[in-house]
């Protein structure tokens, strides 16, 4: 799983079928500033560490969630064989799921924590999104956490929610979701009947569907990549005019008038996180009545939903050509991506990042489409700087080569092998340096390829690391020494007398 700064790598652990009493069988690798690599310490690593987590004895991985994006925050999930999930990373918005600490302050945390108020329900499936996280448990309910502000929490409000709750609206209690995906400020989940409800933030079309305003006229702060929406917009809500009246009302309660006054200002202002608008409530893609729908993929602006069939449907920003209809135009509802359609192509797997997009055919082949600098699609140098609008196929080196997923982040992506292998295309910049292809040992022609990860296979078991501790030792008295000892402390004794 990768973030626009981390990569997460579920690898085979150590023993027969599960991992040790000090590994967890994940690796993880890039920026670690704010805890996200889950080492116990905030420093970057340019290469995939294995986890120490002290997650308990024979624990094992089955899914790892990489969050965060383009607004300097970024944490992580683990899910485990017996339903339980693990959270750490930066806790700021409360995507962690752990609530207050003793000081009633939102603390990083450094090592994977397991998220008590989900000990009661066993998940199958969890996703981090940039400020928010979710999961699905084994009966098809939905839980999300973490910052509200934009409805992505499902909720019915705006409010932050510092630990899980579950999402009853728009009728989401009474269907049973089978997968989820947290996006950026946006929610998309599948449900066993093929439906696709989504929620949060509409801005560039992400959520597919029509959607009410929220109650009062804000632009809601998201960043984006570059170009004319190069920085953050609207920061704040702004409240609608206030009328005369309430405003000599504030006025007389900042003059220190009655207490009831400055009351009656404040709810003249309607500054309320409760929102009846239904971007704060899961609600179903009408237009893909008629299709099954079996994955969904939430980027940062833009979203891919897979049919039974193996077809892809994008919507959202247009910008990079990560849509893939051959133009950058956006779009506010789900349309096909005809090149696989024309092609015969069916596909298995998608991943969404920022502004850019990979799938994996049913034969095994990865394509890829949107922004290409850096190398982050695999295409190589020639295709730095254009945007790619129609899907293209990423050449592996070896012919026989057969992929099983794609992960997308922001300057990077990696693609896992039927054979377990990992390739990364791109790369984060760590330590100071710059994003991109990092020491690749590889000649020239070779630059803006996917470039293997030597010594990683996913199917391999590895040892797994184990902590050093420092044992103390103490000294022990010979015989003669215990004798010397007690013949002294009967003189004493006796003097004493």
């Amino acid at each position: 799983s990768c973030s626009p700064e981390h990569t997460l790598l579920r690898l085979g652990g150590g023993g027969n079928t599960s991992s040790g009493s000090g590994g967890s069988g994940t690796a993880a690798w890039g920026v670690g500033k704010r805890g996200q690599l889950g080492q116990g310490k905030r420093e970057d690593e340019p290469e995939p560490r294995l986890l120490l987590g002290k997650i308990g004895w024979g624990v094992r991985i089955v899914q790892v969630s990489a969050g965060g994006g383009l607004v300097r925050v970024a944490h992580s999930l683990l899910l485990t064989s017996t339903g339980r999930v693990l959270s750490f990373g930066t806790a700021q918005y409360g995507q962690l799921g752990h609530g207050y600490d003793a000081g009633k302050q939102l603390s990083d945390c450094l090592r994977p924590r397991y998220i008590d108020a989900l000990k009661d329900v066993k998940c199958i499936c969890v996703s981090a999104g940039e400020l928010h996280s979710g999961a699905v448990t084994v009966d098809g309910d939905v839980y999300t956490w973490g910052e509200g502000f934009c409805g992505q929490l499902g909720l019915g409000d705006r409010r932050p929610h510092l630990l899980p709750e579950q999402v009853t609206l728009g009728g989401l209690e009474d269907e049973c979701v089978s997968n989820m995906s947290c996006g950026c400020r946006h929610t998309l989940v599948t449900t066993e009947e093929g439906e696709v409800f989504s929620w949060g933030l509409g801005r560039f079309g992400v959520l597919g569907r029509s959607y009410n305003d929220f109650t009062y006229n804000n632009d809601v702060g998201m960043a984006v990549p570059e170009g004319e929406e190069g920085h953050v917009q609207g920061a704040a809500a702004r409240p609608p005019p206030m009328p005369p009246a309430d405003i000599d009302a504030a006025v007389a309660a900042a003059n220190g008038e009655a207490m009831n006054a400055l009351i009656e200002s404040l709810d003249a202002l309607n500054l309320t996180l409760d929102d009846p608008s239904d971007q704060c409530y899961p609600k179903v893609i009408d237009s893909l009545k008629g299709f099954r729908a079996v994955g969904v993929c939430a980027g940062h602006r833009h979203s891919m939903i897979l049919d039974e069939n193996g077809s892809i449907y994008t919507f959202g920003s247009g910008a990079g050509g990560a849509l893939g209809h051959g133009d950058l135009t956006g779009q506010e509802y789900p349309v096909k991506v005809m090149e696989f359609e024309n092609e015969g192509i069916r596909i298995h797997q998608m991943s969404a990042g920022v502004d850019m997009s990979m799938a994996v055919s049913t034969e095994g082949i990865v394509y890829s489409w949107g922004k290409a600098t850096d190398g982050r699609l695999g295409l190589g140098v020639d295709v730095e700087n254009i945007d790619i609008t129609l899907p293209r196929k990423v050449l592996l080196g070896d012919e026989d080569f057969k992929a099983v997923d794609v992960e997308c982040g922001y300057v990077h992506s990696l693609v896992i092998g039927l054979d377990g292998s990992v390739y990364q295309c791109g790369g984060v910049g760590t330590d100071g340096k710059d994003d991109g292809q990092q020491d690749l040992n590889s000649e020239e022609a070779h630059l803006g390829y996917p470039v293997p990860l030597r010594g990683y296979n996913i199917w391999h078991r590895i040892a797994e690391p184990k902590e050093k501790i420092i044992k103390q030792t103490w000294k022990k008295y010979g015989k003669y020494e215990l004798q010397g000892r007690s013949k002294m402390m009967n003189e004493g004794v006796r003097s004493v007398a």
